[in-house]
């Protein structure tokens, strides 16, 4: 996704009465969100997060590996149904 777009900008996809726009919401709305765990991992992991979370870094390694799970559901579904996710 390389940073192109905000969640914000998910928002008129995931309000839209058709389900591919909001399928296409979903999914990009995912991917950004697992891009955000994924640096809070990282700088969890370096020392360098600005805050200091109460929970574990081991429980959030395992949301983002659910949340790349299903990312990968989302894909296969989309190929079935025809749906578009490249931006």
């Amino acid at each position: 996704m390389n940073g192109i777009f905000e969640l914000a900008d998910m928002f008129d996809y995931i309000a839209s009465d058709d389900y591919k726009e909001r399928f296409y919401g979903e999914y990009h709305e995912l991917t950004i969100r697992l891009e955000k765990l994924r640096t809070i991992i990282s700088r969890y992991e370096h020392g360098t997060l600005e805050f200091s979370p109460l929970c574990s870094i081991g429980l959030l390694i395992q949301q983002a590996n659910a949340m790349e799970e299903y990312k990968l559901v989302l894909e296969q579904r989309a190929v079935i149904e025809g749906i578009d996710l490249d931006i």
